[in-house]
């Protein structure tokens, strides 16, 4: 992705005679200062370049911005390098989808919820996996994608040696990988597996024989994970304020509301 940045913009048009000198920086300088740059990654339905609007968690984000008077850059990126420039890289303000955890609470600042990501386990029709606790997958090899937070107890079991976890680079590959027989069970969402099967030309193939397990590992909830820092928190404060009023966000609450 090549990103000419606005301050290299303006030097050339002042270069160029097209604005005068001063007044052109100054009206960048604004322009710059409304732009929140947020790293992410291709996660679709949720986030990529190619989905309409860069995907619905995009959308999102980009609307609750807007309702703040913010414009919304986002770099996709391959997952590790996202996260690496959401907290480190000064260019960056961030990034998203991420789940709450309480370790990623440590290292960021969580926005309210953009949404829900009901995680569970992808498996093949021929070879279900019931259980009714993690225990009962021991000894099953089960994908995982390399630097995704999954489930708390899911993820100590796993560095404990309790459960088998073989990571890869994202869920298409390990899906491919449940298909050939390679893998018996997958980590993914649920929507994130629907949107695999019916749009993966590797998958398609497969989309009678894989099928998520009858059993959720969590419903997790998504949020942008702001830089823990003073500039942070004043963002994060601006951005939550705008979300609450956003339709879809409010349609969401409702529906989780118990009926009186």
């Amino acid at each position: 992705m090549i990103i000419c940045s606005p301050f290299r913009l303006a030097v050339l048009l002042i270069v160029l005679g097209c604005l005068p000198g001063r007044s052109a920086m100054a009206q960048v300088q604004a322009q710059t200062e409304n732009v929140v740059r947020l790293a992410s990654l291709d996660w679709p339905p949720f986030t990529g370049p190619h989905l309409p609007d860069q995907g619905r968690s995009t959308a999102i984000v980009q609307a609750a911005l807007a309702g703040a008077g913010l414009d919304l850059q986002v770099d996709f990126l391959p997952w590790q390098r996202a996260l690496a420039s959401g907290l480190r890289d000064p260019d960056f303000q961030g990034y998203f989808p991420e789940y709450r955890d309480a370790t990623m609470a440590r290292h960021c600042l969580l926005s309210d919820p953009i949404g829900n990501s009901p995680l569970g386990f992808a498996e093949r029709v021929d070879a279900p996996a019931p259980w009714r606790q993690l225990a009962d997958l021991a000894g099953r090899r089960i994908g995982i994608v390399r630097g995704y937070v999954n489930n708390p107890e899911f993820d100590a079991m796993a560095a404990a040696g309790g459960l088998t976890v073989e990571p890869a680079v994202d869920d298409a590959t390990n899906l491919r990988k449940l298909a050939a027989g390679r893998l018996d069970l997958v980590v993914i969402d649920s929507n994130v597996l629907s949107y695999l099967l019916a749009t993966d030309p590797d998958l398609i193939p497969h989309r009678a024989a894989l099928r998520l397990n009858a059993r959720l590992l969590e419903e997790k909830s998504l949020h942008v994970c702001f830089r823990n820092d003073e500039a942070g928190t004043a963002l994060r404060a601006r951005f939550d304020e705008s979300l609450r009023h956003l339709p879809e966000i409010q349609a969401e609450q409702n529906a989780a509301r118990p009926d009186p």
